[in-house]
């Protein structure tokens, strides 16, 4: 049974969508207040999330990049009464997969719900277990990284880290982006504390540790994987 969280504020409208979804076969859970939308995204993965994009606590346009930011992968639908073009830009540019404006029909709405579901099936359909690159096996199954074989010897937070840049080859992670992944969202520390991390990680994947092929510096930026 897919597992839906609606985070939206105004009760008429959470108790409907709850009402409708859940006799479509849907889990549902109803948040009121973003921030604590946010807690419970991470903190119990979902398979889909409808998002309201104002809400106390944290809006929506925040909490989107919050889940995002902790490497979580989870479609998101935004809901909201703003029709300009800049709005559905900020929402999509924050990572929404999806905007529906209000008022909306509920067929439409369950509509967009089973094709955002049936993509992250075949996008789930299509993440190895185990990532490999240069002789190295990220194996997220067995929760290790081995070499020819043998183990290497990461901390949790390594691996963590490690996860998340395979996980998005190409795409530029911030330094914050990293911090919210391996430490958790809202951790905060230096940024030193990720470069020290990365140099680290480095010493144990590249082949050349000093001269990086894998785990790239992007100036100003963060960090890139390039696969």
């Amino acid at each position: 049974m897919p597992r839906i969280l609606i985070v939206e504020d105004e009760p008429v409208i959470a108790g409907a969508l709850q009402d409708d979804l859940t006799l479509e076969g849907y889990d549902v859970t109803v948040i009121a207040d973003g921030a604590a939308g946010a807690r419970f995204a991470i903190d119990h993965p979902v398979d889909l999330i409808v998002l309201d994009v104002m809400l106390p606590g944290r809006d929506g346009v925040d909490l989107c990049r919050d889940v995002r930011r902790a490497g979580l992968r989870t479609p998101i639908l935004m809901l909201t009464a703003r029709v300009q073009e800049a709005e559905k830009i900020l929402a999509f540019e924050s990572g929404a997969d999806d905007y529906v404006t209000k008022p909306f029909g509920a067929k439409e709405l369950r509509a967009r719900i089973k094709a955002l579901l049936r993509r992250s099936d075949n996008r789930r359909g299509h993440e190895p277990d185990v990532f490999e690159f240069d002789g190295v096996q990220v194996d997220f199954t067995r929760g290790e990284v081995r070499r020819g074989g043998r183990p290497l010897d990461l901390t949790l937070t390594e691996f963590k880290l490690l996860g998340t840049f395979v996980r998005n080859p190409g795409r530029v992670l911030s330094r914050q982006q990293l911090l919210d992944a391996a430490w958790g969202v809202g951790t905060v520390l230096s940024d030193r504390a990720v470069d020290n991390h990365i140099v680290n990680l480095r010493r144990k994947i590249e082949r050349v540790p000093t001269q990086p092929a894998r785990l790239v510096s992007v100036r100003g930026l963060g960090y890139r994987f390039d696969a």
